[in-house]
């Protein structure tokens, strides 16, 4: 936290920002580093999105042990109310609030996230219609992106769009990436229409090693190129600076597809290594295009 005065960032006290930079590096995962491009402001904007992201999440995966975790869910609906009436009872809710208030996040779009994680708490999801899966992209991905592009500065219509499309492409590579991981977690998020047609079991196990699911694949993996050519063209028509952290998750996921794309799903158990160094080159060139 060198170079500012942390108790100046959002308003929030040291301790507030802390506790919340702490939850997003708990997480282990390279966000925090990629919110460093940020300024201090929008960065800790970012971690506290992240933050309440995570634990929705954790509650919905059983990473955290409640009762009963739609109950969970639920409360997280009250708490998100509560702050927009502007009433805070911790750290996160301080700084989610100062967050709210700065740039402008929408109710929906928290609500959107809960209710995507409701999907994931009950029952596995296993082969949904086409309109239940783009239902649980927006809410899961596409909600996220609305919330992170108000933060990232741009709140236009443009915007809207490259989260619509952004976080549609981004979801539906994990769910290419992730067959295995899911199907052990008896969960399987292709189509149930695309299923059919390609003459792929329903059951998550059985899905991985039929024929069809190569050439399934394929289509699912063609609509994520789309997202991603529509969320480019809708980047063009936003603020150039704000899209930077857009642009460069995009790139960063473009990596992930395309080896997919050349390992295939003959064999969805094999790990799919992506070369850091290509990796990085692309991130950069996306941050400074």
């Amino acid at each position: 936290m060198s170079g500012f005065h942390q108790n100046a960032v959002l308003g929030c006290t040291a301790s507030d920002l802390e506790h919340v930079r702490e939850i997003v590096t708990r997480a282990g995962t390279s966000f925090a580093r990629g919110m460093k491009i940020l300024p201090p402001d929008r960065r800790y904007g970012m971690y506290a999105v992240y933050a309440f992201c995570r634990e929705v999440d954790d509650i919905a995966d059983g990473d955290v042990q409640v009762p009963d975790r739609a109950v969970a869910l639920a409360e997280w609906h009250k708490r998100i109310a509560r702050l927009y009436e502007g009433e805070t009872r911790d750290a996160l809710d301080r700084v989610l609030h100062a967050t709210i208030q700065r740039y402008g996040l929408r109710q929906v779009d928290f609500d959107a996230v809960i209710d995507g994680m409701a999907m994931d708490a009950g029952a596995p999801i296993v082969a949904p219609d086409e309109a239940t899966l783009d239902l649980y992209c927006d809410r899961v991905a596409s909600a996220v992106g609305r919330l992170s592009v108000r933060v990232f500065g741009d709140k236009s219509e443009a915007a809207d769009r490259v989260a619509y499309h952004l976080g549609r492409a981004l979801q539906t590579t994990n769910i290419l990436r992730d067959l295995q991981e899911d199907a052990e977690r008896g969960r399987l998020y292709l189509p149930q229409e695309l299923l059919e047609r390609f003459r792929v079991p329903q059951d998550p196990e059985e899905a991985l090693y039929a024929q069809g699911l190569n050439p399934l694949a394929h289509v699912l993996a063609a609509r994520a190129q789309d997202h991603f050519r529509e969320a480019r063209k809708a980047m063009a028509q936003c603020d150039h600076v704000a899209m930077r952290p857009a642009r460069m998750m995009a790139a960063s996921y473009l990596c992930i597809l395309k080896v997919l794309l050349r390992r295939g799903w003959r064999h969805p158990e094999r790990a799919v290594r992506v070369n850091k160094g290509v990796r990085l080159v692309h991130t950069l060139w996306a941050y400074v295009r």
